[in-house]
């Protein structure tokens, strides 16, 4: 899609309305896998659509600066990601990961980054023809679990799962399932294909959606120290020692 009707999308929609007809669009318009390798992802006891998350939960953590995301983490999960930039594809949705990219991450750049205000959006794949693909496992994933976002000023962002839903692909409420929860925390999607894989359309039939909230922040390598300067003793024999290599040369 050319910038002017990217451009065109933004000033017409503000805040969660246009990200969840840009998304509804993605998801309506395409599956993210052509054919799977196996059966459909197992969906286990992922909570259905609506359904309120799970009390209990740490509290959420003010909004970070902005940002953009390198790479995604999920240590339960043992997954660890690359993060790219992407915006619509020429059918007007979400761009999702080049098919030869299995292992990697696309963040919908148009949209908030990781940690700041509003709901960040990554998508991935769950297969693709030959072998399992980035977010096969992201259905297992269950609430209170750590999701970690390495970004680009060297900061971490830490979110918290609140919620995973399993949501048909026709008839559903897109402001729901993708807008932000809560307007004045900083919100996370994961978002993939699920539920029974259409062979006549070559799609999946719903989306698995993982919605998390900002619950912590740090640092992805810490400034560095200078050294510590050498005790006086420990000086003194340095430049002697160097005097008579000076002197036997």
């Amino acid at each position: 899609m050319s910038e002017k009707r990217t451009g065109g999308f933004g000033r017409l929609l503000t805040g969660a309305a246009w990200l969840a007809l840009l998304l509804a669009l993605w998801l309506w318009g395409h599956g993210i896998a052509e054919e799977p390798i196996s059966t459909a992802p197992l969906t286990g006891d992922v909570k259905p659509s609506g359904r309120p998350p799970a009390h209990g939960l740490p509290p959420a953590h003010p909004p970070l600066p902005g940002a953009g995301p390198q790479a995604l983490a999920i240590r339960a999960l043992g997954l660890r990601a690359p993060i790219e930039g992407h915006g619509l594809d020429p059918r007007g949705g979400v761009e999702p990961p080049a098919d030869n990219k299995p292992q990697v991450v696309a963040w919908y750049k148009d949209g908030p980054e990781p940690g700041t205000s509003g709901a960040a959006v990554l998508v991935g794949h769950v297969d693709t023809k030959t072998s399992r693909a980035v977010f096969y496992e992201l259905s297992s994933v269950r609430t209170g679990m750590k999701v970690t976002v390495s970004r680009a000023d060297g900061t971490t962002a830490e979110f918290t799962v609140s919620d995973v839903a399993v949501v048909p692909k026709e008839h559903f409420d897109a402001d729901r399932a993708y807008g932000p929860k809560d307007t004045k925390r900083a919100e996370l999607r994961l978002v993939t294909c699920g539920g029974e894989y259409d062979r006549q359309r070559h799609e999946y039939t719903a989306n698995v959606v993982v919605s998390a909230y900002l619950t912590g922040a740090g640092r992805t390598q810490p400034p560095a120290k200078p050294p510590a300067p050498l005790p006086a003793q420990t000086q003194e024999a340095d430049d002697e020692g160097n005097a008579e290599e000076t002197d036997g040369s």
